[in-house]
């Protein structure tokens, strides 16, 4: 115990220039430590702020005309003439490509796994976001195997013959995409996907022999297709089920224009308010978001900006089966963890649940914060006070027991929290982050207000703000405190299979630590411009990415999904309730992801019942509950 609380010490004394620490908001009586104390949590790790979804991708700035135009030294693909493929040693990736994902991919098809070769938009004042729209992207693909992924002006000859598929995000109106790449993706016969801008580059000015060619193989025209700039739809449908669309995307989708209907099949339709403007080409309530034509798969906007858990966002990672593994096959696995589970909770609780899962033969893991710290007393009275787990024998007999259950244990942090000032809300085990600077500010947008950093200032009303890394932040420090972890759980006779990173903030140095310790992770990720770059990290550019089905992200580890958030029966700082119908239902839009999962997390301080209500609801969707070991 004594080691323990030196570090902590260690690491508080070397941020003192930082800390601000000015005694107690709250006292609160625990009671004795090892029986169970009630810690009143504040917030699981769900965002803390009003964007649930952890810092959402903007959508790029709204196209300058509802008809697109050509741009200057334009030089249009030829008319659909059939390229030899050139050998494989000829089209070798640029220098500015980035490799990564897992030769064997998630899928579980017969044969070798598929590759994908994602390019992107850099240039101009909004190209940076090509880069996380990339990533975005990428990241969904590596479910079925490897990424290469590089700018679109950086593309070499021959390129799309050598992956299994290609998906072209176009954000920059404009850009100037290489005539190669043109040729390719009008020639090649393997599957590719656009987003968004910059299809009209592909068949060139109206009535050219290429505009011609390309109506008459897709059976639609991109030069007459317009940006609707009228309707700014909410919901697009896809088989059968309807998917949110943020009103802050905008009126910028581009309808396609169908030349021939016999050519196309519209796989999904955007939802106008009432009739839908004449720019998008319908005189209906409705207009394609999403439409496939021979190997072309066509989406009128950015699928990856403002996205939730029931955003059109899930309707863009199952277009990637068809693909990229179209023998897939359907699977809907369910994953249930508890959360926050440290000295400062009721072991019998934690043995209540354990029974109800293995009576009712569900598998499910239980987040364990190594050691439990209130460095300011916040809730003791104002004595601080620090407990390992291993300094607890009733816990440690506890999560035994999960783990002869059927339950598997996540290492969640080490304390989740930084040190004694708010990391936003008390400092303390559970309620603060652990790897990245949270703070309350009282205005919602910049220039921002902080609050003090005292434990106990962030207001229900303040808007929680993800500045960046901590003060000496370093892949050392952070490997420090994961296996810091470890050694606790070890100490107890534990062992955790997988890592959930606090609140799901990091910065790419503290991911390099995790996954140098872990090769699983159960959450959400924060990802950061320069990735893919190779350009110093830009931490004033990120966002925040879940998952419907696991991945191989760009960090290099596998990450399993957790996507439905959590029980919330408090509103905090922005977010809103969330009531057990919420997460069932969202389960169910997720049954339209060919391989989608429904995956949420539960305090066991918030009771049984809603617990029980949120897993027979999902069962009888037809989920299967798996273990996050077994996690498809």
């Amino acid at each position: 115990m004594q080691g323990r609380i030196n570090y902590v010490r260690v690491l508080v004394s070397s941020l003192v220039g930082l800390c601000l620490v000015t005694g107690i908001a709250l006292s609160w009586a625990t009671g004795a430590f090892g029986t169970g104390a009630y810690h009143p949590k504040l917030k699981s790790d769900s965002n803390m702020g009003p964007d649930y979804t952890m810092k959402r991708l903007p959508a790029p700035p709204k196209p300058p005309a509802a008809k697109p135009a050509l741009p200057g030294a334009y030089g249009a693909p030829s008319a659909l003439v059939l390229h030899t493929k050139p050998p494989v040693d000829t089209a070798k990736p640029p220098a500015q490509a980035k490799t990564w994902g897992n030769p064997r991919g998630a899928t579980k098809t017969p044969g070798p796994d598929p590759s994908t070769l994602v390019v992107y938009d850099t240039t101009g004042s909004w190209g940076w976001l090509g880069q996380l729209y990339a990533m975005g992207a990428a990241n969904l693909a590596s479910h079925f195997g490897t990424i290469t992924a590089e700018p679109v002006v950086n593309y070499q000859a021959g390129q799309v013959n050598n992956y299994d598929a290609t998906i072209y995000i176009g954000s920059t109106y404009n850009e100037p995409i290489p005539q190669s790449f043109l040729n390719d993706v009008v020639s090649t016969t393997h599957p590719v996907i656009w987003a968004a801008d910059n299809v009209w580059q592909l068949a060139g000015a109206s009535g050219s022999a290429a505009d011609t060619a390309f109506m008459a193989k897709y059976g639609w025209d991109p030069s007459t297709s317009y940006f609707d700039t009228t309707d700014n739809p909410t919901s697009v449908t896809y088989k059968n089920t309807t998917f949110t669309r943020n009103s802050l995307n905008g009126a910028n989708i581009l309808a396609p224009h169908i030349t021939n209907p016999s050519l196309v099949t519209t796989l999904a339709q955007a939802k106008c308010a009432s009739t839908c403007a004449s720019i998008a080409q319908s005189t209906g309530s409705t207009f394609p978001w999403a439409v496939r034509s021979s190997n072309l798969t066509y989406i009128g906007e950015i699928p990856v900006s403002y996205i939730n858990e029931t955003d059109r966002y899930l309707i863009f990672s199952d277009l990637l089966f068809p693909a990229l593994a179209p023998s897939a096959t359907p699977t809907h696995q369910a994953m249930v963890r508890l959360e926050d589970v440290s000295p400062a909770d009721n072991p019998a609780t934690i043995k209540q649940f354990a029974n109800y899962f293995y009576n009712n033969h569900i598998p499910f893991s239980v987040n364990v914060i190594p050691e439990y710290t209130d460095p300011t007393g916040y809730f003791n009275n104002g004595v601080p006070v620090t407990e390992t787990i291993a300094q607890d024998p009733q816990m440690i007999t506890a999560l035994k027991y999960v783990q002869s259950h059927g339950g598997v244990l996540n290492e969640e942090g080490y304390t989740h929290q930084y040190s004694t000032i708010a990391n936003p809300y008390t400092a303390v085990s559970g309620d603060d982050a652990e790897f990245y600077r949270a703070e309350c500010s009282t205005t919602s947008s910049p220039p921002y207000s902080f609050e003090s950093t005292t434990p106990g200032s962030c207001k229900n009303t303040d808007t929680v703000v993800w500045a960046g890394p901590l003060p000496g932040d370093s892949q050392t420090w952070a490997a420090s405190r994961v296996s810091a972890g470890q050694s606790i759980l070890k100490q107890a006779g534990l062992t955790a299979s997988d890592w959930v990173t606090p609140h799901y903030f990091a910065s790419a140095a503290d991911y390099a630590a995790i996954d140098a310790q872990y090769k699983l992770g159960y959450e959400r990720r924060t990802y950061v411009s320069g990735l893919l770059s190779g350009q110093p990290l830009n931490y004033s550019e990120t966002f925040g990415q879940f998952f419907p089905y696991s991945v191989n992200d760009v960090y290099g580890e596998r990450v399993i999904p957790e996507n439905l958030g959590d029980y919330e029966p408090t509103a905090l700082n922005g977010n809103a309730v969330r009531t057990a119908q919420n997460i069932i239902n969202e389960a169910q839009q997720n049954l339209a992801v060919t391989q989608g999962n429904a995956s949420f997390f539960y305090n066991p301080n918030d009771g049984l019942s809603n617990l029980q209500t949120i897993v027979s609801g999902i069962q009888k969707l037809g989920y299967t509950f798996v273990s996050p070991t077994n996690a498809q």
